[in-house]
């Protein structure tokens, strides 16, 4: 299994508290003779604002050498994930999970702006202090 992202505990507390039911840690997705591992699965009862709705989480740090390396692999591991959900799981929609700090200074540059506009890149920005959700990005 790989081992959990530097900011794993943070967002998986900013989730609960947002009301969100943690349902597997990590989440396995598993195509055919493939299995790959997403950081979380979490669930919303139905009653909940978000009407009962299933997440697939990846969390992401971006504290790499280069932040833009960083951010491609994200993109591809993403994607690969995005496509064995569509047919394993399709009713969960797929986060990336990212710091507000990372969000405040990388992801507000006007080329990650444009690469995530076009990339249309789901996204739960994290304050790691409070361990509180305090931006939904779809």
């Amino acid at each position: 299994m790989p081992r959990l992202d530097r900011i794993h505990n943070a967002v998986k507390n900013a989730l609960i508290k947002d009301g969100w039911s943690i349902t597997d840690d990590p989440y396995v997705i598993q195509y055919r003779r493939t299995i790959l591992y997403a950081d979380l699965g979490a669930e919303r009862p139905i009653a909940a604002e978000r009407d009962g709705r299933k997440l697939v989480v990846e969390v992401k740090s971006f504290i790499g050498a280069s932040k833009i390396q960083d951010l491609k692999e994200a993109l591809g591991q993403y994607d690969i994930y995005l496509y064995l959900l569509e047919e394993t799981a399709p009713g969960r929609k797929l986060y990336i999970a990212v710091s507000q700090a990372a969000y405040n200074t990388f992801f507000k540059q006007d080329v990650i702006q444009l690469i995530l506009n076009k990339h249309q890149l789901p996204t739960i920005v994290v304050d790691l202090e409070t361990e509180e959700i305090t931006q939904w990005i779809n």
